[in-house]
């Protein structure tokens, strides 16, 4: 069980490690694109979408058939307010104060004035999202990859994503204030089964299921998708469509175009406005993903 001391210890091993393995080149994805597990990502695949099929599809779309579109745009928010703290340590610990600011930003406008965060007022302020997770810190430290890895019911991943996954649990501030605040079993599943719910409309509202169904092979698409998105996430270009290749560098400057994956920005950990594209939404047995944010949120091939 993670006390309340830990998270200052991960904090100071974080500041450790900024302050020895800090790279001006990011991690790579070499490996994780050859996918040495294959093997065992294409069993925990294959559960993957059973699961969807059976349990977070069908629940999903009694979801979207109950609340309206409004009420859905709500949820979305909310979520993706709660992932600003996070993306606020992430930025600081990836030394880009800008970006932090613009988080602090974002929580505290979407918060105050648009109810909870409820509305994203911020974006019609001009205050652009910045999503980071503690995997994306990892990459910007230098840390490679490691192999790919679907994770069950959490989905598409990397060695060093999953590493990024468990810190998130533990020391994401949403995350400590749930556990320091004794909220009861029942609600904390419940927070976290609305927010899977969430996310496979949010995959469903993009055309993630028609884009994994019309692939010759929805695990290998899903894979490339995943790494290719995570790369442009790991290099600043949210708003970009291709970041090239998981294992080359693009420099932060530039705004590649041509993917075939993303035809609207994903909304996991940044701004709910911006809708999840199939490669990055966030964790959810049946779809593909990024973070957490708080967390993010998928790793099945949806039902034909």
């Amino acid at each position: 069980m993670i006390s309340r001391y830990s998270t200052p210890l991960i904090a100071a091993l974080a500041v450790s490690l900024l302050a020895t393995g800090c790279a001006t080149v990011p991690g790579q994805d070499r490996l994780a694109q050859r996918d040495p597990l294959e093997k065992f990502n294409r069993g925990v695949w294959g559960v993957n979408r059973a699961a969807d099929k059976v349990v977070i599809r069908p629940v999903t779309m009694v979801y979207r058939a109950v609340a309206p579109k409004p009420v859905r745009s709500g949820v979305s928010n909310f979520f993706s307010n709660v992932s600003e703290p996070w993306s606020f340590v992430n930025n600081l610990l990836q030394g880009k104060p800008k970006r932090a600011v613009r988080n602090l930003g974002r929580f505290v406008v979407n918060t105050t004035l648009g109810i909870g965060g409820l509305f994203d007022v911020a974006s019609k302020e001009g205050i652009e999202a910045a999503p980071e997770d503690f995997g994306q810190t990892l990459a910007k430290w230098g840390v490679n990859g490691g192999p790919y890895l679907v994770l069950p019911l959490l989905g598409p991943s990397t060695l060093r994503d999953g590493v990024g996954s468990g810190v998130a649990f533990a020391a994401d501030p949403v995350n400590v204030g749930i556990r320091e605040s004794n909220v009861s079993n029942t609600a904390t599943l419940a927070y976290r089964a609305v927010q899977v719910i969430d996310t496979r409309s949010q995959i469903i509202d993009v055309g993630g299921d028609a884009f994994l169904n019309s692939s010759l092979d929805a695990y290998a698409t899903a894979r490339s998708a995943y790494l290719q998105r995570r790369r442009a996430a790991i290099m600043d270009q949210e708003n970009s469509f291709d970041a090239g290749p998981p294992d080359e560098d693009v420099p932060a400057d530039t705004t590649p175009t041509g993917d075939p994956v993303a035809a609207t920005e994903p909304a996991t950990t940044g701004e709910a406005a911006a809708p999840a594209t199939p490669a990055d939404a966030a964790p959810v047995a049946g779809a593909v993903t990024e973070t957490p944010p708080a967390s993010t949120p998928v790793a099945a091939e949806p039902p034909k």
